[in-house]
């Protein structure tokens, strides 16, 4: 089976256990004039915009990804009921309209449409009682659906570590200190792990229920989770990207 470079590690799926459906959330459009289509394609139009990596990192830790697209939010419902967990991928910055601000003049391009669908994925995943794993873009997204704010610009705050880094997204730029109580602490086995960063945007005020569990040294939140679910996580930088390595690859 072609892993994209993942390796498999042993399943211990049970003889006839059907394998779980995670969905995984699309979150950034890319628009039809910055498409490139070859001459035998079809024509330019807007497209979705989602890694592979995040669909190998659950096929390889034993689930069956199945891609979100945007659709109407009366049937999320109908979707989640069907779906065992649900991955909130990364993408773009989300609207500040959505946590009561006014926008900041480094705020990315945004998707506001697109932001309200995620939300609302994040919101009823919750509610259902769903294992909810959050990544980067999906991390914000979990905190600002509980009610939680973020600081749009990371260098208005601090300065110490880029946390957009220049390195392929497989290499660490930078340690998370972990609570070693936490959940995110227990599942990867150790109370620090080695990370990437890309993004520029993070926690700020954290929403209901949630705590903070792990810190860039700068002092930027990098996880999350509410401690009174079995699996309701987030991490700001990007595991499916590090799959490889085993602590990074026990999230999934």
């Amino acid at each position: 089976m072609d892993t994209g470079g993942l390796t498999l590690r042993g399943l211990t799926r049970a003889p006839g256990t059907a394998r779980p459906l995670i969905g995984v959330t699309t979150s950034e459009i890319r628009k039809a004039e910055t498409v490139s289509p070859t001459p035998e394609g079809e024509p330019p139009r807007h497209e979705m915009a989602l890694g592979l990596t995040y669909m190998k990192a659950v096929e390889v830790a034993g689930g069956v990804p199945v891609v979100i697209p945007p659709m109407d939010t009366g049937l999320v419902g109908t979707l989640l009921d069907r779906l065992d967990g649900v991955c909130l991928s990364g993408g773009p910055d989300l609207h500040p309209d959505h946590y009561g601000q006014e926008p900041h003049e480094q705020l990315g391009p945004t998707a506001p449409d697109l932001d309200r669908f995620e939300l609302e994925i994040a919101r009823r995943a919750d509610v259902k009682g769903m294992p909810v794993l959050a990544i980067c873009r999906g991390m914000q997204a979990l905190n600002v659906s509980r009610g939680g704010n973020l600081l749009q610009h990371i260098p208005d705050r601090w300065l110490e570590i880029e946390h957009r880094q220049r390195m392929p997204g497989q290499a660490a730029s930078h340690r998370v200190d972990l609570d070693p109580s936490s959940r995110v602490s227990r599942i990867v086995g150790s109370p620090v792990i080695a990370v990437n960063s890309f993004h520029h945007q993070a926690v700020d005020q954290v929403g209901a229920g949630l705590v903070a569990t792990g810190w860039a040294p700068d002092g930027a939140t990098e996880a999350i989770e509410d401690p009174d679910r079995d699996f309701l996580i987030g991490v700001q930088w990007h595991a499916e990207l590090m799959v490889d390595q085993p602590e990074q690859y026990a999230l999934f």
